[in-house]
């Protein structure tokens, strides 16, 4: 499936500001990886995240370009977030990992070495997926 030409270019960004909003309404932004899938944007994460209970308990969030520390620039989008189901993972991840390449896989390595050495588990994850509104 192709993407829409204003994802298609958001696309070419390395991270976007996704920010979700905390019961009392503030909004909490954190840079993220992502890739278009299709009409939506997919984001991984760890399943305990607070993006993840953000978006459970309210699915409005906003999207902005942004580079690694989290400095916008570029347009702010508004969307609605949702957490799929594992069955929706596969295409997800392989969307990402597309993307992102070799720099996903040695960072997936660092990981997977730090929790080796640390004996800790591996994180249950959880995947987003982004419906950003007509303009």
């Amino acid at each position: 499936m192709t993407a829409p030409p204003d994802l298609a270019r958001l696309d070419t960004e390395k991270y976007v500001s996704l920010v979700t909003v905390r019961r009392n309404g503030d909004g909490v932004p954190t840079p993220v990886w992502f890739a278009v899938d299709g009409d939506a944007l997919v984001v991984t994460t760890e399943a305990s995240s607070g993006k993840v209970k953000r978006v459970r308990a309210n699915p409005r969030v906003t999207v902005t370009p942004c580079d690694m520390r989290g400095r916008v620039n570029g347009e702010t989008r508004a969307g609605t977030a949702r957490l799929l189901a594992e069955d929706d993972w596969p295409r997800a991840t392989s969307v990402i990992d597309r993307k992102y390449g070799l720099v996903k896989k040695v960072f997936d390595m660092g990981s997977w070495v730090v929790r080796t050495v640390r004996r800790s588990a591996v994180p249950e994850r959880a995947m987003i997926e982004i419906t950003l509104d007509s303009r």
